[in-house]
């Protein structure tokens, strides 16, 4: 597979020198602003959002090769990150339709891929509700969604990150019965947008499992869901699906958890191409914002943050580069 020109570009600036991705992941909005309004016990402001997401930036981009940002309260922040770091933008709307079933995704209104590259953008990211238990038609507006943003992205040649989360409609997802399904969901889900017609360029993705069921584990719960040989059989499974760059997100563990989470894949040997991390980062600063104020915030990423994103680096050691897969070689389009 080859990139086109600007393709190629703009996945060089979010990846260091060996095709790895380190990216911090601060575009959280809905969820960003529930919990900063539980720890204040009153009202977030626009101000409030722009300066949280301003002094992650700030901070942690100099230990990252990219930051993942809103175009709604993140392009302040986006002008403040560190020169060795690229700029990812996210295009959806946050949360998802509540009206019907499916979780249906939407994009921002006043924004295209034209416009978030206008606004410095070096790849267009996408967060897709998916899972492959849900109706075809279901899926089929996905589908179709993912193929319009993808050919929007290939028009305005710049690189297309889809990120797609696993669900279960009325099921506890942080549950055994749904840790049992996870490994099919993710694996299926990178199976199909691996496919040439979404136009995606690189995958982010959730591990396979929950290591909170994987007994032998640190983060491990007590009930067992999968063995630890059975855990690293399911990350080759899922890993063997994709034919594109994948990269793993956080989703919303904790720091330790995440860092044995990496710990697992590097040692199943899986060629992952790097990570999206966010809240696993700087999660646990949020009532220190919210209670003390952005002085406090920004001591407290400066020793605890940047330690947070130091441990997760240190496992991208067993990451592979997305070079080999892409050939680094230049197709004009």
């Amino acid at each position: 597979m080859k990139l086109t020109p600007g393709k190629l570009a703009g996945l060089k600036k979010v990846s260091n020198d060996r095709g790895i991705i380190a990216a911090a992941a601060m575009d959280q909005r809905g969820s960003l602003q529930k919990s900063l309004a539980k720890e204040k016990g009153g009202e977030v402001t626009d101000a409030m959002m722009e300066e949280f997401k301003t002094l992650v930036s700030e901070v942690l981009t100099p230990h990252a090769t990219a930051i993942l940002l809103d175009p709604e309260w993140g392009l302040p922040a986006s002008k403040r990150r560190a020169k060795n770091a690229g700029l990812l933008l996210a295009y959806e709307k946050t949360g998802y339709d509540k009206t019907g079933p499916g979780r249906l995704p939407d994009l921002l209104d006043v924004w295209s891929a034209r416009r978030l590259k206008e606004a410095g953008a070096d790849c267009v990211k996408i967060l897709l509700y998916y899972t492959p238990f849900d109706p075809k038609h279901v899926n089929e507006i996905k589908h179709a969604w993912v193929e319009r943003i993808g050919d929007e992205c290939r028009a305005n040649d710049i690189p297309f990150f889809l990120e797609f989360v696993g669900y279960e409609e009325g099921a506890d997802e942080k549950g055994l019965e749904y840790a049992k399904k996870k490994p099919h969901i993710v694996t299926e889900s990178m199976r199909e947008f691996s496919k040439d017609r979404y136009g995606v360029d690189v995958l982010k993705v959730e591990v396979p499992v929950n290591m909170k069921f994987v007994e032998g584990a640190k983060s491990f719960g007590g009930t067992k869901a999968y063995t630890k040989k059975e855990a690293i059989d399911l990350f080759h499974k899922a890993a063997n699906v994709a034919t594109k760059p994948f990269i793993y997100l956080s989703a919303g563990v904790s720091n330790a958890e995440f860092s044995e989470t990496l710990e697992l894949a590097g040692e199943s040997g899986v060629k992952f191409n790097g990570v999206l991390c966010g809240r696993a980062t700087w999660k646990d600063g949020i009532p220190i914002y919210a209670k003390q104020g952005a002085a406090a915030f920004r001591k407290w990423l400066e020793t605890e943050g940047v330690k947070n994103i130091h441990n997760v680096n240190d496992k991208l050691k067993a990451a592979t580069s997305w070079h080999s897969i892409y050939g680094v070689e230049l197709v004009h389009a």
